[in-house]
């Protein structure tokens, strides 16, 4: 009779956290904003997610509306894209002043 083959165990893969701790914006420091996500119990009965994103140093905060599927990387790319949309409105709205080109917004 033959020995039986053994069957070698399936590798687990390790599942990488992404990360939930960033660099701010405004005050450039690195590491000092942290996401989180919250399920927030509204009076009506019902739940609702929200994200924020807040700087330790500045106190700058940032909060918008989550899902259970809501990563801390997305609430940091969403301010991100929120900053880059309100500077470049302020820069469409400056017109130049002078001849040296500054941009006075009223």
């Amino acid at each position: 009779m033959g020995k039986r083959k053994s069957r070698s165990k399936p590798v687990k893969r390790r599942v990488e956290k992404l990360e939930t701790v960033f660099s701010c914006p405004f005050c450039n420091y690195g590491r000092n904003v942290q996401c989180r996500i919250y399920k927030v119990k509204l009076a009506s009965g019902g739940e609702k997610w929200i994200g924020t994103a807040d700087c330790y140093i500045c106190h700058e905060v940032f909060h918008t509306p989550a899902t259970a599927l809501t990563e801390p990387i997305d609430i940091y790319s969403e301010w991100i894209d929120e900053c880059e949309r309100v500077n470049n409105e302020l820069l469409d709205k400056c017109e130049p002043a002078n001849k040296r080109n500054r941009c006075e917004v009223y």
